[in-house]
């Protein structure tokens, strides 16, 4: 009798885990065919010349003041190397979970027009995406700002976009620096 009971817990166990171990399998072969590249871009209006908003973003050290993600922690440890606003300057960051460990560095200035900026994500994950600024003038006095965000989701963790969506995420948190941003310049 207890040999039995104990052959129907084995026979229960065993399903169990081929169950599990099957939708493992079904979620990694999921996995290959989800997209795995993600492009978000937010855009606003900022009532002052463009020159004035592109010499206030091209400073990494100015964005503290609006990015949402650096208001997540304000005690997040802060360094930068190199001369701002130029090729090859470095902003990383060092904070609590919310914003993790990583840093950014200028790839290429376009005066007046565009800020190109490498992300490297060290914790919770490694990762790498690019950044970028844009500004075109509206009129004298009135700069459209365009913020956007490329990078790849790695395998299998791409899955992810199944269930979330990174414009949506991503994007809230674009248009709130981007908000912010607007605030500072135009007070």
């Amino acid at each position: 009798m207890i040999i039995n009971q104990k052959q129907r817990i084995m026979k229960i166990l065993k399903r169990i885990l081929l169950g599990l171990l099957s939708l493992i399998i079904l979620a990694l072969i999921v996995a290959l065919f989800v997209k795995k590249d993600f492009a978000v871009e937010r855009e606003i209006a900022i009532n002052k010349p463009k020159q004035e908003v592109f010499d206030y973003i091209k400073l990494l050290k100015n964005q503290p003041n609006y990015s949402v993600w650096a208001k997540k922690d304000p005690n997040a440890k802060m360094e930068f190397k190199g001369v701002d606003g130029t090729p090859g300057f470095v902003s990383s960051w060092d904070g609590n979970s919310d914003v993790g460990k990583g840093e950014q560095q200028i790839k290429k200035v376009t005066e007046g027009e565009r800020l190109d900026l490498d992300l490297h994500f060290i914790k919770p994950m490694d990762s790498h995406a690019d950044a970028y600024f844009t500004t075109d003038s509206l009129a004298s006095n009135q700069t459209k700002v365009k913020w956007g965000i490329n990078g790849k989701m790695m395998y299998p963790f791409n899955i992810m976009r199944l269930f979330m969506s990174m414009d949506k995420m991503m994007g809230k948190d674009l248009e709130g620096g981007l908000n912010n941003l607007k605030g500072i310049l135009e007070k």
